[in-house]
Parts: structure tokens; C-alpha cells; sequence
């Protein structure tokens, strides 16, 4: 099923389920027993039963090109991603072979101001001239859970999206003579996953009984119509299961949250390209969708 995000009209966001070229509203269909949000959604038990019981097969409400997608969750409580989880990014940067035996994940958090859905643009921040993308498979969680065993730990997913965890390379703050202190770097790389826009997505959710292997996916990412990424999610260095488990150590994940699962190789920083206002940005996921992306100036 792919569970999604949607306006119509003048109307607030709703819950819907896309269905071949229509979308279904699910609280109607439901007769109200079923909530308006995917948030709410995915907080309530034996969802997909119900989607499946109530919805599914249902009356279409809307046709899809009179409706607007938007991020498949507004505001998640947690939006995590994992830095450096294919070894040939890794390479595309000048790094060394990761020893899995003596290496965790690397994960970082994104705001919800980051988050912005399928058409919308990402517009150029005014801190930094040096933009880049780095689409990824993103882990939907629909089943809390703490200290989650890997054996278990797709079972705690509801699906999968696309996330580009775009990301500035530089930052110009405009201070003259900047002091240089050691952990600069680090915090200015960290900023530039955190501004507003920087984490389109959707464009929407695909249920795990469509993906049985989310490590069997191809990734693809195209710049004005230019294949830069063209990878299998099983070139991650740390699977879906392993970064579950990982981040659930750290912290209790809750049904919204999302895990971006890093990028492959093909950024703009190996070679120096960087997003200029007027780009166009696709990424597709097989089983997933396509994810567009326009990129706009302040």
C-alpha cells in the first residue's frame, strides 16, 4: 500500500491511500473510525489491518493529478539519518575501507523544518554557496520499541520512503577572521544538514509487505536529467535492521519516525558541482516512486 500525504483544493492535509491514479481518503472510506493524519495513523494499533479492512478497494475520492502530495509526515518526532553507510561514498571522498568490526553507525538528527514534499523546491540558503544532494531510502517506523534486537527490527518498520538529505559543504557566516577551532568542521558539516527545506521527501510511504527486503532496492538520482547516483541499497555498509537496532540503543523509537539510510557514490562535492537555483532534481527508488525536486533561489 502506499500511504500518503495530501491537499485538495483549499483543504487541510489529509491521510490518503494512492491506488493506481486515484487517492482514497482514509478517514472517509473508514467512516471516520480511521484519523486524518499519517501520523495519528501509524499511532494506531493494528493499522494496517484496518487499511486493509476498511480502505482498501475502497471508492476512489480523487483523482491523483487534482490532488497536491505532500511530505508523507508532516512532523515526525524524530528524523535521524546515518552519515557515511556506503563504503563507495566513502571512496567518492577520499576515505578508507570501514572495518565493520571495530565501527558503529554514524547517526545524526534532521529538524522537521527540513522536511519538504514531492514537487516542492528546495530553495537555496543564503549561509552557504556550496548546496549538495544525497538521495536515500528512508526507514518509516511504525512499532515503538527500545533496545530493539536486529532479528527483530524490521518488524518495528511500517514502510519506506525517498529522502534527499540535501547538505551545504560550506558555510559563510560573515565573520571576518573566524576563529579556527578543532571541532569547527564538524559543527559546520552538522548545520548543513539542519537547514529549512533540506530533507525532501515522499512521495510517499510504501508498506513493508510491498518491500520483503529493502536491501534488494535500486537508487537512482538524476541533476537536470543527468544520472550522478545509480546503486543497490545493498551496498550499505550497515543495513536497515542493523541501524534500527543501532539508533533504538540511543533512543526509544516511536511509530513516524524516519532513518535515512545513507547515500552512495555520485555527490557534487567529488566533483564540484554544487545546486544552482533553476536545477531539477529527481530521485527514484524501485518499489518506491520518484521523488522531484526543483531548486530555487532566496
Amino acid at each position: 500500500m502506499r500511504i500518503a500525504t495530501y491537499s485538495h483544493g483549499n483543504s487541510a492535509p489529509r491521510a490518503g491511500l494512492v491506488v493506481d491514479d486515484g487517492v482514497i481518503d482514509i478517514q472517509r472510506a473508514s467512516d471516520g473510525s480511521l484519523p486524518a493524519s499519517v501520523l495519528e495513523l501509524l499511532n494506531t494499533p493494528n493499522w494496517h489491518g484496518l487499511l486493509h479492512q476498511d480502505v482498501a478497494g475502497g471508492s476512489i475520492h480523487h483523482r491523483t493529478a487534482e490532488v497536491r502530495l505532500l511530505t508523507p509526515i508532516a512532523r515526525p518526532g524524530k528524523i535521524l539519518a546515518a552519515a557515511g553507510n556506503y563504503q563507495a561514498h566513502i571512496d567518492e571522498g577520499g576515505g578508507t575501507k570501514v572495518d565493520v568490526s571495530v565501527r558503529t553507525p554514524r547517526i545524526f538528527m534532521k529538524p522537521a523544518t527540513s522536511l519538504v514534499g514531492p514537487d516542492d523546491p528546495l530553495v537555496l540558503p543564503t549561509i552557504s554557496a556550496q548546496v549538495d544532494w544525497e538521495m536515500e531510502l528512508a526507514i518509516v517506523i511504525g512499532r515503538p520499541g527500545r533496545d530493539i534486537e536486529e532479528s527483530e527490527a524490521l518488524d518495528h518498520v511500517a514502510g519506506y520512503t525517498i529522502m534527499n538529505d540535501v547538505s551545504a559543504r560550506s558555510m559563510e557566516w560573515g565573520v571576518e577572521n573566524r576563529e579556527v577551532h578543532a571541532w569547527d568542521g564538524f559543527f559546520d558539516w552538522l548545520v548543513g544538514k539542519w537547514i529549512d527545506g533540506f530533507a525532501p521527501t515522499g512521495p510517499w510511504i510504501v508498506t513493508t509487505d510491498e518491500i520483503p527486503d529493502p536491501q534488494d532496492l535500486q537508487l537512482t538520482f538524476d541533476l537536470n536529467g543527468e544520472r550522478w547516483q545509480d546503486a543497490s541499497t545493498g551496498g550499505m555498509i550497515f543495513d536497515c535492521a542493523e541501524l534500527i537496532s543501532f539508533a533504538s540503543r540511543i533512543m526509544t523509537l516511536e511509530p513516524g519516525d524516519m532513518i535515512a539510510t545513507g547515500t552512495p557514490a555520485g555527490v557534487g562535492v567529488a566533483t564540484g558541482r554544487f545546486l544552482q537555483a533553476g536545477d531539477e532534481m529527481v530521485g527514484e527508488i524501485s518499489g518506491i516512486g520518484r521523488l522531484r525536486t526543483p531548486v530555487a533561489a532566496r
